[in-house]
């Protein structure tokens, strides 16, 4: 067995897997950190980027007039953002047999994977993965088609040595890619298959796999590949944590051969709770000194728990007349998708949908106009609705696109206005640095509700894996904290730890031992046991071992050799000499016991059965 590492950030993860001849692609995350190079595309026409100095690199020509332009220090590709799909180089994408999905944040590079590529395997994940993941594939094409680039910039990628960093430290940006058509979406996920929790899945009758609440988001899964006498657990975008989602279910994954962990916390130094609290105090303060917050985000996950949670505050504040606007091309979709899920919700949650009552409070929020929602800040209404102070959920957390741009260039220059990073996924000074300088407030309170070191450390003891697999970063503290020795995975004792890192092929130790046979009804219902000792039975069987489609049957013998498609040869074949007493011995290794020694000595069997 082999895992091949397709992608360099542990949050996006995305491995091939080689189990009994199979190609087992493990996760599709993609790595969107590559747009921070790129300057910002704005709805309108802005000033302030188009009038940026160029930059052009000591000893080198002017071919690169124009593509990058320098903002406070730093510099940027002034060109449509492109984003770093998985390695494609090493293994062909057409010989992956079945991928598996954990969660929609780790889907965002299927069309990368599925399309133009010759792929013609099978896309599992859940319904709530399905669809929440085709809201945030739509809202990044819709994002940054609504603000195209007249010019693409390319030959800056040949000068990579003589920039400065961080665009120097790129990883073979040659490889980027400029985001897939609208087109490519649909047909991508038109190749999913919806599987339920704990739903057992034949794969090509080699494997059973199993996808299990995993208590990250909706719908999100971690997943079990079984075959007769192995088992590999794959742990991805997993949380303990009560939350709105399904609890983990932790059972389903103990005693397993190998684990795989992956997607554990991108903030590991600070606690979720005391983030959100955090996150409603400065919102409370700002919007008492006149002032309105901007909360970039995603159009699905967090963003439900703080509806809830900043309503809630707000009221207890004596703001509830502030409104809060909720800003996506998928938004309407994204609040009425949420409260039709109740299977794949907490125990909470479920209770009030069987009522009844809407599980989350923003359909309540929507009702009483406390939140309303638009596809775009040039949507119809939005002009009509819209006032100050108030709080603005829009996208995209990166800062590069959406309709977030617009309102730090719309703020960004009075004080009183505060920007709240929630999202881990982008370090918020380098989403902020082509804005630069700012004179609005900047708080980062990263709401992260994945494991944290101590909690996957706890669930790995308590699973009892015989061998663990990790990204080699969980082996080291984390850059932001390095003196925090403790944000690591502990090496235990008496398990065996492998890491691996981007583009690393690295072998498992798990070897195939055994496997299943299957006798067919005409060869069992002959079959006369001999008992040998108390509990144990010894019968001999002939026939014909049948390999198809990874499953093995031992039929029954045609007596006409016509029927068969290989020629039979004589019933009868010599052993040699038999070393009786070894013959013995290594029977009673096998704990057979009662050995009777006869006089005469006969093959028993046929030499494919035995």
């Amino acid at each position: 067995m082999k895992l091949y590492c397709l992608n360099g950030d542990p949050a996006k993860p995305c491995s091939i897997l080689s189990f009994k001849e199979l190609l087992i692609m493990l996760d599709c995350g993609l790595n969107v950190k590559t747009v921070l190079n790129f300057l910002p595309l704005p709805l309108v026409q802005s000033s302030r980027f188009s009038s940026l100095p160029n930059f052009i690199p000591r000893d080198h020509d002017a071919q690169i007039d124009g593509e990058l332009k320098e903002c406070c220090g730093r510099i940027f590709v002034d060109s449509t953002p492109e984003f770093a799909p998985p390695l494609d180089k090493i293994v062909d994408f057409s010989e992956v047999d079945v991928i598996l999905i954990s969660n929609y944040m780790n889907m965002l590079a299927l069309p990368f994977i599925t399309e133009g590529t010759g792929f013609n395997g099978t896309v599992y994940a859940t319904e709530p993965t399905l669809q929440i993941g085709r809201f945030f594939l739509e809202e990044l094409v819709e994002y940054i088609e609504v603000a195209p680039k007249a010019v693409v910039a390319s030959q800056w990628k040949d000068i990579l040595h003589a920039l400065p960093a961080p665009l120097s430290e790129s990883y073979k940006p040659k490889c980027w890619k400029h985001i897939f058509s609208m087109d490519a979406v649909h047909n991508s996920l038109a190749r999913v298959q919806i599987a339920g929790y704990d739903q057992k899945l034949d794969i090509y009758g080699a494997l059973q796999v199993i996808p299990v609440s995993s208590g990250f988001c909706l719908g999100s899964s971690n997943w079990i590949l079984s075959s007769g006498h192995e088992k590999v657990a794959y742990i991805s975008g997993s949380s303990t944590l009560t939350t709105h989602p399904r609890p983990i279910n932790q059972s389903a994954l103990k005693y397993a051969d190998v684990i795989i962990m992956t997607s554990l916390t991108q903030a590991p130094h600070v606690n979720p709770d005391g983030m959100l609290g955090e996150l409603c105090m400065n919102v409370a303060v700002t919007l008492r000194n006149g002032g309105s917050v901007l909360i970039p985000c995603y159009p699905s996950g967090v963003v439900y728990d703080l509806f809830e949670c900043l309503s809630t505050n707000l009221d207890n504040a004596g703001l509830s007349q502030v409104p809060m606007f909720f800003i996506s091309p998928v938004a309407d979709s994204s609040l009425a998708y949420s409260n039709i899920l109740a299977e794949w919700l907490s125990s909470g949650k479920q209770h009030k949908v069987y009522i009844p009552d809407e599980p989350f409070p923003h359909a309540m929020l929507v009702k009483n106009s406390r939140l309303k929602h638009f596809k775009h800040i040039y949507s119809e209404g939005f002009s009509t609705e819209f006032r100050q102070p108030c709080v603005v959920f829009c996208g995209h957390p990166s800062l590069r696109f959406g309709d977030a741009v617009h309102f730090v260039e719309l703020w960004g220059s009075n004080p009183i206005h505060t920007i709240i990073f929630t999202e881990p996924d982008f370090p918020y000074v380098q989403a902020l640095a082509p804005f630069q300088p700012l004179a609005m407030k900047a708080i980062y309170c990263p709401i992260e509700t994945s494991l944290n070191f101590q909690q996957a450390n706890k669930l790995i003891k308590e699973l009892k894996p015989g061998c663990l697999v990790i990204p080699e970063s969980y082996t080291q503290p984390p850059v932001m904290v390095p003196h925090k020795v403790d944000l690591v995975i502990d090496q235990l004792p008496d398990k065996q730890l492998i890491t691996f890192k981007r583009g690393e092929v690295v072998k498992l130790p798990l070897k195939r031992k055994r496997n299943r046979v299957y006798l067919m009804p005409e060869i069992a219902q002959n079959i006369v046991p001999h008992e040998v000792q108390p509990g144990m039975n010894v019968a001999s069987v002939t026939g014909i071992l049948q390999v198809k489609d990874n499953l093995h049957d031992i039929r029954r013998i045609e007596e006409d050799p016509n029927k068969l498609s290989f020629p039979l040869k004589a019933s009868k074949y010599e052993w040699g000499a038999l070393d009786i007493d070894l013959f013995v011995k290594k029977l009673t290794q096998d704990g057979i016991t009662d050995i009777k020694n006869g006089t005469k000595w006969t093959r028993c069997g046929h030499p494919a059965a035995q």
